[in-house]
C-alpha cells in the first residue's frame, strides 16, 4: 500500500491518522512528533508520501519538506494547514513542489483519496525517472553494441511508448485542466477536462489565447508567464466563464516550464475548478460572522453588569470580591475586543465594510493616539515622542479606521519594547501623500517572519509569540489596503522595528485667503 511518514508536533492528530490509516488498510505508516526524528528516520528509509503539519516548534513544514525534498525529490508531499495559513500552503507549493495542502479539519474520505493519488503520483513519477534512467543506459549500450542497435531501439521504444501511454492515460483521465502554452500565452494543447472546463472543443481553442478563456480584475496571465523561469507559478482568484452554461466558475491555475534549458519558452497549466472551496469559505466566513455578531449583545450585558458591582451600585464589595470582579470584568472586556476585531476582519473581507471618509486634522488624531497611549508609555519608562512639523494638515480618510490603525501600531510598539527603550511617532508629508510611521529600538524581527507579520492569526515571530489574537496587523493592513494604501515593515533583529504606511493623494491643499 505504500510507506507513509506523518509528522505533527501534537500526539492526538498523530493519533488519529494512525487510526484511520489502520481502518483504510494501510500497514505501513510511521508517525512523528518531532520533524527531527522524522529526517533522522528518512535518512534510512525512502517513503511513497510525506505528510506534514505546518505549525511545528522544532521548524515547520515548509522547512521540513524542504529537506524532504533534498533526499527524495520525487515523492509526493501533503501539507496540513490552518484556515488563516493558506498563503504559507501556496508559498510550499512553488518552494518545494507541494503535490496537495490540505485545511484541518479535514474530511476523512477526501484525505484518503488524496494520500491514495499520492502514493500512485509517487510510484508513476519513480517508474518514470526509472525508465528515463534506463534510457540512458541504454543509449551507452547501443555505442558499445553497435550491431545490436536495432534490436535495443525497438526495446527501448517500446518501453518509452508504455511511459507514454501511461502518462497520456493521466492527462486525458485527469479531473483537473491541463494546457500547454507558449511564452505569448497561445494555446497549444489541451486536455478533455479543460476543454470541458472552458466549454470549447479542441479545434476551437488551438492558437488561441488563454486570456480569451481565463480572467482576473488584477492582471493577465501571459504577462505572468513572463516572470516564470524554472520555479513554479500559482495563480489564485481567475475564473473562465463557460458559453454554454453561461456560469462563471472559480479556479487556481499552476505553471511550470516545461524546457528551462530551450530558448523557446513553453508552460504546462494545471486549471482547478475551487467552485466548493469557494462555497465552503463563504460558509465559514458567514458562521463567524453570524456567532460573532450574537455574542456582542450577552458580552455587552456582562460587562456592564460587572461594571455596577464594582462602582458599588450594588452595595459595597470587600477587597477580595472586588479583585475577582475586576478579573471577570478585564476577561470580558478582552473577549468583547476579539468578538469585534473578528467582525471588522470578516467585514473587510466580504467588502461590506464602507469607508467614510472625511477631511480631518491628521496631527490632532496622532496627538490623540500618543495622549491615550503615553500613561502605558511611562509605566513601562519609555522615551515615547512625536517627530513631525505637521500641525494643521488635513487629509481625506475614514478617521476611526484610521485611529484603528494608529492605536495598533503603537501600541504594539510600546508593548514589544523593553523597559527603558524608545518608542517614536513620525509623521511627514511628501506631495499629497502622507507617510506615517512608528520605530522603537526593540528586540527586532528575524527578516523570515516578516512577510508573515501582517497575515491573518499571526502571533509574533517564530522565536516568540505573543497573546494576542494575531488580527491586528492584518486588520491594519487591510484598512490600509481599502484607503489605496501601503503598509510595511522594516526591522533588524535586536535593534529594533519600523512599521509604516503610505496614503496617497489624501493630504488637502491649502486654501489660500487674500
Amino acid at each position: 500500500m505504500g510507506k507513509i511518514i506523518v509528522v505533527d508536533d501534537e500526539k492526538v492528530v498523530t493519533s488519529a491518522f494512525k487510526t484511520l490509516l489502520k481502518v483504510e488498510g494501510f500497514s505501513d505508516g510511521h508517525f512523528f512528533n518531532s520533524p527531527l526524528e522524522a529526517l533522522e528516520f528518512l535518512k534510512e528509509n525512502k517513503p511513497d508520501l510525506v505528510i506534514s503539519d505546518f505549525m511545528m516548534p522544532e521548524m515547520n513544514g515548509l522547512e521540513f519538506l524542504t529537506e524532504v525534498k533534498k533526499l527524495y525529490p520525487e515523492v509526493s508531499k501533503i501539507l496540513l494547514t490552518g484556515y488563516a495559513d493558506k498563503e504559507n500552503a501556496i508559498k510550499a507549493i512553488n518552494e518545494v513542489g507541494l503535490y496537495r495542502y490540505i485545511e484541518k479539519p479535514w474530511d476523512n474520505d477526501d484525505l484518503i483519496l488524496n494520500i491514495k493519488n499520492g502514493i500512485e503520483r509517487s510510484y508513476l513519477v519513480s517508474e518514470l525517472r526509472q525508465k528515463i534512467s534506463e534510457l540512458e543506459i541504454a543509449k551507452k549500450e547501443l555505442e558499445k553494441y553497435s550491431h545490436h542497435l536495432e534490436e535495443l531501439v525497438e526495446e527501448r521504444t517500446a518501453d518509452l511508448k508504455q511511459s507514454n501511454a501511461k502518462l497520456e492515460g493521466i492527462v486525458n483521465y485527469c479531473a483537473d485542466g491541463i494546457v500547454i502554452l507558449n511564452e505569448d500565452g497561445i494555446i497549444e494543447q489541451v486536455n478533455p477536462a479543460c476543454e470541458t472546463m472552458i466549454g470549447h472543443i479542441n479545434s476551437k481553442l488551438i492558437n488561441a489565447s488563454i486570456d480569451d478563456f481565463l480572467f482576473c480584475k488584477k492582471t493577465f496571465i501571459s504577462k505572468e508567464l513572463h516572470k516564470l523561469d524554472e520555479s513554479e507559478l500559482l495563480l489564485r482568484d481567475f475564473c473562465i466563464k463557460n458559453p454554454f452554461t453561461n456560469s462563471e466558475i472559480p479556479v487556481e491555475v499552476s505553471f511550470a516550464r516545461i524546457n528551462p534549458d530551450d530558448e523557446y519558452k513553453r508552460f504546462v497549466g494545471v486549471i482547478r475548478d475551487v467552485t466548493e472551496q469557494k462555497k465552503a469559505d463563504k460558509l465559514r466566513d458567514d458562521f463567524i460572522a453570524t456567532l460573532t455578531h450574537d455574542l456582542r449583545t450577552p458580552l455587552l450585558a456582562a460587562i456592564q453588569t460587572l461594571k455596577f458591582f464594582l462602582d458599588g451600585a450594588l452595595g459595597e464589595l470587600t477587597d477580595q470580591q472586588k479583585l475577582l470582579i475586576s478579573t471577570m470584568y478585564k476577561s470580558n472586556e478582552d473577549l468583547l475586543g476579539l468578538v469585534n476585531a473578528l467582525l471588522e476582519v470578516y467585514k473587510y473581507d466580504a467588502e461590506k465594510l464602507v469607508l467614510t471618509k472625511t477631511h480631518f486634522n491628521i496631527y490632532n488624531l496622532v496627538k490623540q493616539v500618543y495622549d491615550e497611549l503615553s500613561p502605558l508609555a511611562q509605566s513601562k519608562k519609555l522615551d515615547f515622542s512625536i517627530d513631525t512639523e505637521l500641525s494643521d494638515t488635513e487629509i481625506l480618510a475614514d478617521r476611526g479606521e484610521l485611529r484603528r490603525v494608529i492605536c495598533n501600531l503603537c501600541g504594539n510598539a510600546i508593548n514589544y519594547t523593553q523597559e527603558g527603550g524608545k518608542v517614536t511617532i513620525i509623521l511627514k508629508t511628501e506631495g499629497n501623500d502622507l507617510i506615517f510611521s512608528v520605530s522603537d529600538n526593540g528586540s527586532g524581527i528575524p527578516q523570515e517572519d516578516i512577510p508573515n507579520m501582517f497575515q491573518r492569526f499571526s502571533q509574533g515571530t517564530s522565536k516568540k509569540r505573543s497573546t494576542g489574537t494575531g488580527l491586528g496587523l492584518y486588520l491594519s493592513r487591510q484598512i490600509i489596503e481599502s484607503h489605496g494604501g501601503k503598509i510595511w515593515l522594516e526591522s533588524v533583529l535586536n535593534k529594533g522595528s519600523e512599521f509604516s504606511f503610505l496614503l496617497t493623494d489624501v493630504v488637502r491643499e491649502k486654501v489660500v485667503t487674500k
